[in-house]
């Protein structure tokens, strides 16, 4: 069965500035406390992989990731 994408939550502790806020583009990023939430629409599982490889190759401490529902 095909896969049709999903909404994530990912949170990452400590608030990213400009730069590492540029290497995110489809996720919309929040300030919540003293982390980051990321959130956004994923096409697939393969997509999921890449963002959490992205913060893990940017040092990043992730905390949590959810999917979330849609309307």
């Amino acid at each position: 069965m095909a896969s049709r994408g999903a909404d994530y939550e990912i949170r990452v502790r400590g608030h990213l500035g400009q730069t590492m806020r540029t290497a995110f583009p489809l996720m919309h990023l929040q300030v919540d406390g003293d982390d980051t939430v990321l959130t956004g629409a994923l096409p697939d599982q393969a997509a999921v992989y890449g963002v959490l490889a992205l913060i893990e190759s940017l040092g990043l401490e992730l905390i949590e990731v959810r999917q979330v529902a849609t309307g």
